[in-house]
Formats: C-alpha cells, sequence, structure tokens
C-alpha cells in the first residue's frame, strides 16, 4: 500500500461524493496523532507551534509550496508562534483523499 505522503492529489471540482466517516477515519489513522477530524466528519485540523514569528512564517510557505505542487490548498490561520491547519475539499463539501495526502507531506515537512 502506497503511503500517503507518496501519493499525489487528483483534480476535484465537484460531482463526486465526500468521505464517510468511516473512511475519513481509516485515513487519519495514517496521519501524525496531533490531526483532529471534526464532529461532522468533514474536516480535519491541526495546530503547529514555533518558538518564533519567522520560524512561522517559514512553515506557512513551505505548506503554500506543498498546497501549489499538489493543486489542493487548506484554511490557514497564522499568528505568532503558530499556524492551524485545516483541510476541506470545498468543491464537495466534506473530505477528499486530497486532505489526508497534503496532510501527509505537511507531517512530513514536520518531521524534518
Amino acid at each position: 500500500m502506497e503511503k500517503l505522503y507518496d501519493q499525489k492529489c487528483t483534480p476535484c471540482e465537484g460531482g463526486v461524493a465526500p468521505l464517510q466517516l468511516a473512511e475519513a477515519r481509516t485515513l487519519i489513522a495514517q496521519l501524525d496523532s496531533q490531526w483532529v477530524l471534526s464532529q461532522d466528519g468533514t474536516s480535519i485540523s491541526r495546530d503547529f507551534r514555533f518558538p518564533a514569528f519567522s520560524r512561522t512564517i517559514g512553515f506557512v510557505n513551505a505548506i503554500a509550496w506543498v498546497a501549489t505542487v499538489e493543486g489542493h490548498h487548506p484554511d490557514l490561520q497564522v499568528g505568532y508562534g503558530r499556524c492551524h491547519v485545516t483541510y476541506t475539499t470545498h468543491a464537495i463539501g466534506g473530505l477528499s483523499q486530497n486532505d489526508f495526502i497534503c496532510a501527509a507531506k505537511i507531517d512530513q515537512l514536520w518531521a524534518e
């Protein structure tokens, strides 16, 4: 089975059903345990903490690079020493495989 971080996002412009809650639970188990699945199963999120604003912005820029390469973009809340990342696939009103692929890539960035 190919790891999530080795996969590539596929374009999603709607017309497909979002993942079922059971599928989302299976996929989130493959991510760092800090990721949280929303109660309604439509998004995943994670908080990252940093010792300085410059480190926060560096990480945000790395996330932006992943988003650009994958064509799939998170919602970010950025402040001094923190970044909150949320993934959902807006076009389908819920989660897709792409959300988990990108989250896994961010886990890899964080580990480095």
